[in-house]
């Protein structure tokens, strides 16, 4: 079993960046591919960004593609996800999750592909 637990969101103003970090603990974190999603209240939960095993591959919605940059360092056993030019929509609870699998080039933008999830962190943005 692994447990995440994401850090690193914080009150900010539009334009600002923060970074998360999702650091894992359990187990390895190179045979899970990873993923980052968020909550705003009164909202489904949606998909942030994915990031392979390998990290060799990544995917983004188009609503923050060329602002957010997930990437991960299996050595230390964390995800990142670096979050530019923020905008108050971005305000949400962000989640990173693992879901496991045995192909270095696979990522996944669905929630029900991912078995684990951290408690979530808080990022407002502030116009």
């Amino acid at each position: 079993q692994v447990q995440l637990v994401e850090s690193g969101g914080g009150l900010v103003q539009a334009g600002d960046s923060l970074r998360l970090s999702c650091a894992a603990s359990g187990r390895t974190l190179s045979i899970y591919a990873m993923g980052w999603f968020r909550q705003a209240p009164g909202k489904d939960r949606e998909f942030v960004g994915a990031i392979s095993r390998s990290g060799g591959m990544t995917s983004y919605p188009d609503s923050v593609k060329g602002r957010f940059t997930i990437s991960r360092d299996n050595a230390k056993n964390t995800v990142y996800l670096q979050m530019n030019s923020l905008k108050p929509e971005d305000t949400a609870v962000y989640y990173c999750a693992a879901g496991f699998t045995t192909d270095n080039s696979i990522y996944y933008r669905t929630i029900p592909a991912y078995q684990h999830w951290g408690q979530g962190t808080q990022v407002t943005v502030s116009s």
